[in-house]
C-alpha cells in the first residue's frame, strides 16, 4: 500500500474512534458546541403554540373584517341604486331588476350580521 492510503486509513480510524467516544459520553446524543446549541434555529425565532394560534386568529379576523367592508360597500351601492330608482319613478311598483337588487341587499345584510356575530 502507498503512504497516502495508509494515512487515510489511520485518519479514518482516528476520527471514527473520536466520534464513538463523543457519542457514548452523551448517552447516545451527539454533543454540539455551546454556540451551536444556542443557535439551533439559525436566527429564526421559535413560536409557542399559543403565539401561532393568536396569529391565526388575528389573520382570520382581518380577513373577516375585509369581507365585512366589501359587503357593506356593495350594500351601500345597491341601496343607493334602489333609492335613485324610487326617486326617479316615484312609484311603489318596482321592476324585476330592482326586486333582485333588494333581495341581494337582504342577503348581504344577513351575511354582514352573521360575520359580525362570529367575530
Amino acid at each position: 500500500m502507498t503512504r497516502t492510503v495508509l494515512s487515510l486509513i489511520v485518519l479514518f480510524f482516528f476520527f471514527a474512534g473520536s466520534f464513538r467516544m463523543v457519542f457514548a459520553q452523551n448517552d447516545g446524543r451527539l454533543h454540539l458546541p455551546p454556540l451551536a446549541e444556542q443557535s439551533q434555529g439559525m436566527g429564526v425565532p421559535v413560536k409557542t403554540p399559543d403565539q401561532v394560534e393568536q396569529e391565526r386568529l388575528m389573520k382570520t379576523r382581518q380577513l373577516r373584517q375585509g369581507e365585512i367592508r366589501r359587503d357593506t360597500q356593495k350594500l351601500y351601492q345597491l341601496s343607493g341604486e334602489l333609492k335613485d330608482y324610487l326617486d326617479k319613478n316615484g312609484s311603489v311598483i318596482l321592476s324585476v331588476d330592482m326586486i333582485k337588487k333588494a333581495e341581494t341587499m337582504e342577503k348581504l345584510a344577513h351575511g354582514i350580521k352573521q360575520k359580525m356575530k362570529d367575530q
